[in-house]
Formats: structure tokens, C-alpha cells, sequence
């Protein structure tokens, strides 16, 4: 299978074609990808759903994915790699760290909130009018407008998140995840007392009934979530480790090297190295 690479932070590509047909591939770096007009398939990893126009797709590098065309289409794809990521600020970085550990990689556009796609596609179209004039400060633009639709991608997949957490047929176990993975910085909003109000638990049942339906205990896996989302941190930004150690809420320095090591059997500063 072909494995594609970006050799720059990021890049956008504007593709006008009737007959364009993507064989399954592996990247190296995310994608985003933004249908103006056209209709055809999506393909991820052996799924396949039809897309239309206003549809925005996230693409991981890990996916198989490719495109089958059926009518003329208008593609925007948005490419970037990890020294883009190194680049952005701690409250950016966080969005795209909910991005990477909740989204479920199936085919389908991930604008949940309709009146979302308009703003996506006034910005794609921003992009595409800077790709074609070399104006002052046109890659700054860009970078600016790619944050924004990143920003936004986020957003509905947290409001598609709380939007399942409200049907009575989702499981709660799952709703449950979701709202850790949601409030994973916020320390008031993990105690088991207000995860119980929210749930309508009680304080005593929560943490039972999370090690029956998920196979451990509550503060085991927001710890070993802690622990997955610094790993991002440590290879997808240049924070330093105090800086890590306080955001995730730990005592000290040392305390997070021994939280690291005792689930990955590595320090964080090793790991680092050679995630690099």
C-alpha cells in the first residue's frame, strides 16, 4: 500500500476532477478534507459512505482511506504533521488532543452542527483565494484559518458527544467515557461526587459500576487517560515537563515521572526522545 508524506508543517491543495478515483493509502500526517460541490464515495478503512457538498472529513495517518468520484467535485484538502502541532498554543493543542482520542475513524462528515458548514466553507474559500494570490503574510492567513476549522471540527465532535450522552439508547458506559475524555482538565469536574450528580449515580455505586461495564476503576482509567494524552503532549508540542506535570493536575514534577513510568515503564523525558 502507498504511504504518503508531508515534508512541511502543513499544506492546503485545491482539486477540481470528474473522474478522480483515490486508491486506499497510508499518510504520515491528518488530514482534513472540505467538499465544495460533487458527489461520490468516502472510503475509511473498509467502510464507505456517499458525500456531497458541505461535508468536512477528518482523515487520521493511520487510516486507509480514499476517495471514488461520481460527478464533479471540488476537494479542499488540508494536510499537517507534527512540527505544525509543536507550533500551536496549549489551548489549541488540548482541542486537537480531544480530536485524536474521541473521534470514532468511520466515514462520514463530522459538522454535527449544521449551521457550522457555511462558516467551514467561507473559510475554505478564504483559503483557497489566498492559495492563488502571493499576498503579504498569505501563509499566516492560512495557518489562522486552518486553526479556526480545527477548532470547529472539535466542537461538533464534542456536541456529538453530549448529544449521544442525552439518548436514552446509548449505553452509559459510553457517555460515561465521554464525559472524562470531555472534562479530562477540568480536576472539580472528575471527583466521583459530581460524576455521580451528573449520571444520577449515587457517590458509592459510580465507581462500581464503572470497574463492571469498563473493567477498572474510575480513577484507574483517568489516570491511564492522563497518561495516553501526555504521550501526545510529550511527541506533539514543546512543552516543558513542569508545564505537563501542572496542567495535568499533578503534585509535582516527580510525581508525574512516577505516575509516566509505572504505565509505560519509560520516563517521560525518554519517551519524548524517541517519539521524536
Amino acid at each position: 500500500m502507498e504511504i504518503k508524506s508531508l515534508y512541511q508543517p502543513f499544506e492546503t491543495y485545491y482539486m477540481e476532477t470528474d473522474e478522480y478515483v483515490s486508491q486506499k493509502h497510508k499518510k504520515t500526517f491528518f488530514e482534513l478534507v472540505f467538499v465544495l460541490e460533487g458527489n461520490g464515495k468516502q472510503m475509511i478503512n473498509d467502510h464507505s459512505l456517499p458525500y456531497a457538498p458541505d461535508k468536512l472529513f477528518l482523515i487520521f495517518p493511520q487510516d486507509k482511506h480514499g476517495f471514488e468520484v461520481q460527478s464533479h467535485t471540488k476537494f479542499l484538502f488540508i494536510r499537517f504533521n507534527d512540527s505544525y502541532l509543536k507550533t500551536q498554543s496549549r489551548n489549541w493543542v488540548q482541542k486537537v488532543e480531544y480530536i485524536f482520542h474521541n473521534h470514532n475513524h468511520m466515514p462520514g462528515c463530522i459538522l454535527a452542527n449544521i449551521s457550522d458548514k457555511p462558516l467551514i466553507r467561507a473559510l475554505a474559500e478564504a483559503i483557497i483565494r489566498e492559495q492563488s494570490n502571493n499576498t503579504h503574510n498569505r501563509d499566516e492567513v492560512i495557518a489562522q484559518c486552518i486553526n479556526t476549522i480545527i477548532t470547529i471540527a472539535a466542537r461538533n465532535i464534542t456536541i456529538d458527544d453530549v448529544a449521544n450522552k442525552k439518548s436514552d439508547t446509548l449505553d452509559e458506559s459510553l457517555a460515561l467515557l465521554n464525559y472524562i475524555h470531555q472534562h479530562i482538565y477540568e480536576p472539580e469536574k472528575l471527583r466521583i461526587e459530581e460524576i455521580a450528580r451528573t449520571f444520577n449515580f449515587s457517590s458509592n455505586y459510580i465507581n462500581e459500576y464503572f470497574k463492571k461495564h469498563i473493567g477498572e476503576s474510575l480513577q484507574q482509567y483517568i489516570i491511564k487517560y492522563k497518561v495516553k494524552l501526555i504521550k501526545t503532549r510529550l511527541k506533539h508540542s514543546n512543552m516543558r515537563l513542569n508545564e505537563i506535570a501542572d496542567e495535568f493536575g499533578f503534585t509535582d514534577l516527580s510525581h508525574m515521572n512516577r505516575t509516566f513510568k509505572k504505565f509505560t515503564n519509560i520516563n517521560p523525558t525518554e519517551y519524548r526522545k524517541t517519539a521524536s
